[in-house]
This record gives C-alpha cells, structure tokens and sequence, in this order.
C-alpha cells in the first residue's frame, strides 16, 4: 500500500476515529485503525464492536492496498508532524510515514487489514433526513438525566419513540425525568422504539456542525448516521423501557415562576457547603420569594433568596440541587416556572415560555 495526502485531511479523520477504537489493550485489533486506499480514496475504519465508524478521503493512490496500525500512536504521529505532504508507504508489516521535504521518517507496525473485524453493513435500510441541530438540542436537553447503575441497564439510555407528529426523547434515572416532544414538518418514516447509548450521541456532536442535515437509519439492533462521507453507527440497550406517561402529573395547583439564572448563580453559591452525598438543598417557596438553603453541616451552612412570582401557601421542598441545575443549564428562555402540588411529590421544571420540553423531579423525603 502507498498513497499521499495533506496532513490536515488524514489528521481530522484519525482524531474522529480513535474515539471509536478500544484503547484497553493496544495488543487488540481493535485499539487499531484500519486504512485501505484504491482509485484515489482512503478508507479509514474504527470499531470497538459496539460502535463503529468509517470516513473516506481523496488521496493520490500509488499502490493499492489495506493495513491496521495502533490508533493512539498513528495519531500521535500525525499531529506531531509539520503541516505539508506526507507519503504513507508499507513495507516488510510496517507503515512508512513521510512528511515531503523533510527529514522526518517514522515507522510503525501494522496488522493485516484481513484481520480487522466486520464492522456492520446498511443492507437494504432506508434512511431519512433530519436537522443536525435539531437532533443534538433533543439530546442537550435530556442526556443529562439518564441512569448511571448499570444494575438497570434499560436506563442507561435514552429513548427514542416516533409519534404522529414527530418525535419523542426520553431520559429518566428513576428519581427525575427529562422529555422533549419534537414536532417535525417533515416526514419521518415508521421506526421501532429505541434506548440508544449515550455514545452515539457524543459523537455526534463531535461529528456534526449544527448546519444542515444528517441522515438517520433505526433499526431494532442498530442506529446508523451519515454526515457527508462520515458514517457511524451504534449497538442499542436491549431492554423494556419503562411507562414513563405514568409519573407525569395531569394537573398541578401550584406553579412559582423565577429568572433562569438567579436559580442557577444561587444553586452554585448555595452548593459550596453542601457536603452530604444525596447533594440536597431546600427550597423554600412563599409569595416573598424562594429561600434557597443549603444542610447545615459541620463546615456551616448557605442560604440566599431569590425573587419569584407565586400565589399559593408556604411550601418547603427538599431535593437533590443537580436535578435542578443540569436543567436549567441546558434550558432556553430568561424565566422558569416550578410546577407541584404537595412539596413531597412530583414537580415539573419548565420554561415559562412555550416549549417542547419539561422535566419532572421527585422530591427527597424531610427526613432523608
């Protein structure tokens, strides 16, 4: 195999890759990249076999041919090189890597591309069109509440429902639930629901730019996305999600109405003395305002107040402060509004203007 290209157009795929190689054990095939050029194109591929990615690139083919070499150092390598030509040469089960005009010359071993694993192929599934923008803001605003005890794998993802408008994007941990309910224009074809790891959508922030679009195949055991000449794809959590609808209060009789960032400077100020691992705080919530406070412990304790827009009686709530700050933060608008009925049960965090998402949160007990 030998071919030549730029080092900015190699050294951006490579950096995509790696985050889709298996760097536990260099020995593995899969801590490696897979590299293949013909008819002046490069084929780069990298899988940890729960993920996988491939990018083509226009290269000047001089011999034809496929290798794998070690993600982490090729890309080392690269980056340490001075931006020009470089001309990639095997050899005797090594990779030659030369920068043009240069006296830089590095050799690294390969594996045979025959040993690479198969990664997952299309067949005949139809892909549909949509924004990359849209797809990443559903994710911001839900990724944040899903479940980290892989005890409950199911939850460890969030899920993706079609619905007659559109779509649905769910993410619960059991404590708090996050949703966006996304009404699209154009048509979105029928699909299975789905639990999709996190991962894929990491990456797909990394590999988008929020302009234009993407395409987006779902199937019952995989996700796929193409943007350009980048496509990837992602085992998904097998598993029943649960009925989320259920802890979805019908009415609420209460509802206190505040600016987003006076909630989140005094969440981070309040925050600074918490020291109890369930990370709780209070909010108490009158017509004068809400009083945020922190547990008294042992290092002292915080307390600020905010103003808020509220008619109803005194209310004490006690709750886990990142339930409410990673909403916040990812939450659009100047004014939210916190939504209960009993300071012991369910509350819905909302913009105050119209939108497509809300998040409940269960409150902690008094006495937890």
């Amino acid at each position: 195999m030998k071919f030549a290209c730029s080092k900015e157009t190699i050294l951006n795929e490579i950096i995509y890759s790696m985050d889709f190689t298996s760097q536990r054990n260099s020995l593995s095939i899969t801590s490696n990249v897979y590299l293949e050029t013909f008819d002046d194109r490069l084929i780069i591929k990298a899988t940890d076999q729960k993920i996988g990615f491939t990018s083509e690139i226009a290269v000047q083919t001089i011999e034809n041919g496929s290798i794998t070499v070690y993600c982490d150092r090729f890309l080392n390598i690269l980056r340490s090189l001075p931006d020009s030509e470089i001309q990639f040469s095997t050899k005797d089960g090594m990779l030659a890597i030369k920068p043009t005009n240069q006296t830089i010359d590095f050799k690294l071993r390969t594996i045979n591309g025959d040993e690479f694993p198969q990664m997952e192929t299309l067949g005949e599934n139809t892909f549909f069109s949509i924004s990359q923008k849209t797809l990443n803001e559903m994710a911001n605003q839900t990724i944040f509440s899903i479940s980290e005890d892989e005890t409950r794998f199911f939850l460890c993802g969030l899920f993706l429902e079609r619905t007659s408008t559109g779509m649905n994007m769910v993410a619960t941990d059991g404590r708090r639930l996050s949703i966006i309910e996304r009404k699209f224009s154009e048509e979105i074809p029928t699909f299975p629901s789905v639990i999709i790891p996190p991962k894929f959508f990491l990456e797909l922030k990394k590999l988008s730019a929020d302009e234009g679009n993407l395409d987006l195949c779902i199937t019952e055991n995989l996700i796929y996305a193409k943007i350009g000449k980048r496509f990837f794809y992602s085992n998904l959590i097998k598993g029943q999600y649960p009925n989320y609808r259920r802890v979805i209060p019908e009415t609420q009789k209460y509802s206190a109405t505040m600016r987003v960032q006076d909630m989140l400077d005094a969440l981070k100020r309040v925050s600074l003395l918490i020291e109890n691992k369930a990370k709780r705080i209070f909010l108490d919530i009158s017509e004068a305002g809400v009083l945020v406070t922190s547990d008294e412990s042992e290092m002292g304790e915080a307390k600020e107040i905010i103003p808020c827009k509220y008619e109803g009686p005194e209310s004490k709530v006690s709750l886990n402060f990142v339930y409410l700050l990673n909403p916040l933060k990812a939450m659009e608008g100047e004014y939210f509004s916190i939504n209960f009925t009993e300071p012991t049960k369910a509350m819905t965090v909302k913009p105050d203007t119209e939108r497509d998402y809300y998040h409940i949160i269960m409150p902690m007990q008094p006495n937890a």
